[in-house]
């Protein structure tokens, strides 16, 4: 057990961005929809990354995810987090000179009847918000990304790196918060003749413009040949760049998840990713093991395109009932899981 320091410094609250169910942002507190050509400026308007963080993070939830219930997880996690750097700091040499994470949060309409009919309706919906030219979502997300790396301070630059001073962008999802950020990631990395939406670096490979550090997606709700299917511009090859993910994509899977077993299997014929992993990709997933808070990752453990981190032995979810039918699939709020984070966040350095 992670020993939880004496006085744990304050965690600000996430920052929110809602989404209605075409994908579109919404002006805060209201249901009233922005403008797609002013997204930028409305997230100007009200997002602003605060000078202290060193690590910005944005959390997408899943399925049957309470609008309160969103911030609420995002932010144990990020406490667990803080709490694991302060109790055993030698795990995580890369972040001595300091981490402190902030967040947004965004946030859209996934609750359904706790049914195969509920779980078709919030996938169909998904979909729907990202269906392209019709959903706004990866419109919206892309935009937050590019928003988000262009105002941060950029840890690429020498002198920021020598100051310690650089801010680093990383993804997190749940469920089918992946298929959002995997939709918007794909969707900043396209070319002319739509407009680039995401700030570009300049690296040393110019066919690599990479600016998200690492993206984590627990127990996501997708087909297992999703990144064949649906996804197939996020790596590169010898027809795209590839997306801007500079980092591994990590995904976490465990056989006691019933949301992407059972009931993804009864919607779409087979299981998801959350249940089984990925399977056929572009690029070969890696298969390794969630591992407990007092054991370090090995570098060739996470230094791939695609980890699938069996999370089995941890993630088994509570006694099944009929309003709680999901399994494992939500059981990802754990120290474990942090742990897991924030050694993604140290080996972005």
């Amino acid at each position: 057990m992670t020993r939880t320091p004496a006085n744990p410094r304050p965690l600000p609250r996430p920052a929110e961005i809602d989404l209605d169910e075409q994908g579109r942002i919404q002006v805060p507190g209201t249901r009233v929809p922005v403008p797609a050509p002013r997204v930028r400026e409305h997230l100007e308007r009200h997002l602003r990354i605060p000078a202290w963080a060193s690590d910005i993070y944005v959390y997408v939830h899943g399925w049957q995810t309470a609008p309160g219930t969103a911030a609420q997880t995002a932010a144990r996690l990020l406490r667990h987090a803080l709490d694991l750097r302060s109790a055993r700091p030698g795990l995580y040499p890369g972040v001595t000179a300091g981490y402190r994470p902030w967040c947004v949060v965004v946030r859209w309409p996934s609750s359904s009847l706790p049914s195969l009919r509920g779980y078709r309706r919030i996938r169909d919906r998904a979909h729907a918000m990202s269906a392209q030219g019709a959903g706004q979502a990866p419109y919206v997300l892309a935009h937050l990304l590019g928003y988000l790396d262009d105002r941060r301070a950029n840890p690429a630059h020498p002198s920021v790196l020598a100051n310690r001073a650089g801010q680093y962008l990383h993804l997190v999802g749940h469920s089918f918060g992946g298929r959002f950020l995997c939709e918007a990631v794909q969707r900043a990395a396209e070319r002319p003749p739509r407009p680039p939406v995401l700030g570009w670096s300049t690296p040393r490979d110019p066919r690599q413009p990479f600016t998200v550090d690492s993206m984590l997606v627990f127990q996501m709700a997708a087909p297992r040949d999703a990144f064949l299917r649906h996804f197939p511009r996020l790596f590169p090859s010898g027809e795209t760049l590839g997306a801007p993910l500079r980092g591994p994509l990590v995904l976490t899977h465990s056989r006691w998840d019933r949301a992407t077993g059972f009931w993804h299997l009864r919607a779409e014929g087979a299981p998801g990713i959350g249940h089984s992993g990925a399977g056929a990709a572009p690029v070969p997933p890696y298969p390794t093991r969630l591992l407990p808070t007092n054991a370090v990752y090995p570098q060739q453990a996470l230094d791939h395109r695609i980890v699938n981190v069996d999370a089995g032995w941890l993630y088994r979810g509570g006694r099944l009932t009929r309003l709680a039918p999901a399994g494992a699939h939500s059981d990802f709020q754990r120290a474990e899981s942090a742990h897991l984070l924030l050694t993604l966040a140290e080996r972005s350095r």
